[in-house]
């Protein structure tokens, strides 16, 4: 009965969450940010707040939601280690009952719903790159599991309801994404190298370095999010969101060295319980069926934001 499009982010003052909600404004769209500020901060959406389309909602998804919208992106879970390890079983139930609330929610109003998976779903793998069809190498009572089976659970409870409710799901499986807005205390790699190195503090690498992983900007990401949405009914997913591009932890410390002109050091720590030695996206299906492939450069996507962090510091 409303005339733009009515649009949930759940999560949506987090990192990824903020940047989804300024790109469906810009598309015209009338969008509900809900969030419980667990590691989501206003900070990240006070640039939104005058838009009469933009709507915020102080609510946790373990409860549950009742709104008219026609679009529901389901994005609310903590996702670096540090966070989602503080309360295990928070992390948990935010991926279960945040799941089922989201999809009782979508199936009430005849709602189209998209889950953000991870690339966590297929654990520490024994397959490289990592196609959808691979099922994983999860340890599941180890310290990521309340993250890693949270979130495969949450797909199987997305692909349960297409079959029982006939539900028009979106399941998308995100690899190491970084940009403007990540939480500088996530404790993850990027983010820790830059604020590391713009503090002159030494840059922890774990184990020796070589351990490798695959970095998508943000907006590259934001924008494989859209176009999954903008698919036919048919094409459910799951569908891997990510850079191929590989690099290993050391190369991307040096380059953080270079970019923010730091003198800082390299200090080695032990490698941490479960933490996967390979993670690349196989992006075939991608290519094929949403015509997404990222475009950002590493090199490019580091300085937008290593600036970004520069100016948080700073603001203080």
């Amino acid at each position: 009965m409303h005339l733009n499009k009515r649009v949930l982010v759940t999560g949506g003052a987090g990192f990824l969450g903020s940047h989804l909600c300024e790109r469906l404004l810009a598309e015209g769209c009338e969008v509900i940010c809900l969030d419980n500020y667990f590691t989501g901060t206003k900070l990240n959406i006070q640039h939104l707040m005058d838009n009469p389309n933009f709507e915020l909602l102080r609510h946790d998804v373990t409860f549950p939601l009742f709104i008219e919208v026609d679009e529901i992106y389901n994005l609310a879970c903590p996702a670096s280690p540090i966070h989602y390890q503080f309360d295990p079983v928070q992390t948990t139930k935010t991926s279960v009952h945040g799941a089922i609330n989201m999809l009782g929610l979508a199936k009430r109003v005849k709602a189209k719903i998209m889950q953000a998976s991870t690339s966590e779903v297929y654990g520490d793998p024994h397959v490289h790159p990592q196609p959808e069809s691979y099922w994983g190498n999860v340890n599941p009572i180890g310290y990521r599991s309340c993250y890693d089976e949270g979130k495969r659970c949450a797909e199987t409870l997305f692909f349960d309801y297409r079959r029982q409710h006939n539900l028009r799901i979106k399941v998308v499986r995100i690899f190491n994404t970084y940009g403007p807005r990540m939480h500088p205390n996530d404790g993850r790699v990027v983010s820790n190298f830059i604020v590391q190195a713009l503090q002159g503090n030494p840059l922890t690498v774990y184990g020796e370095g070589q351990q490798t992983r695959s970095f998508c900007y943000v907006d590259d990401l934001i924008d494989g999010f859209v176009r999954s949405m903008k698919t036919a009914d048919e094409f459910t997913g799951p569908v891997n969101l990510g850079n191929p591009g590989e690099f290993t932890i050391m190369e991307l410390a040096k380059l953080v060295i270079e970019y923010t002109g730091s003198k800082s050091k390299i200090e080695y720590r032990p490698l941490p319980s479960d933490d996967p030695k390979q993670r690349k996206p196989d992006i075939t299906l991608a290519k094929q069926a949403l015509g997404w492939e990222p475009k950002v450069k590493l090199a490019d996507g580091l300085k937008k934001t290593i600036e970004y962090f520069d100016w948080f510091l700073k603001r203080k």
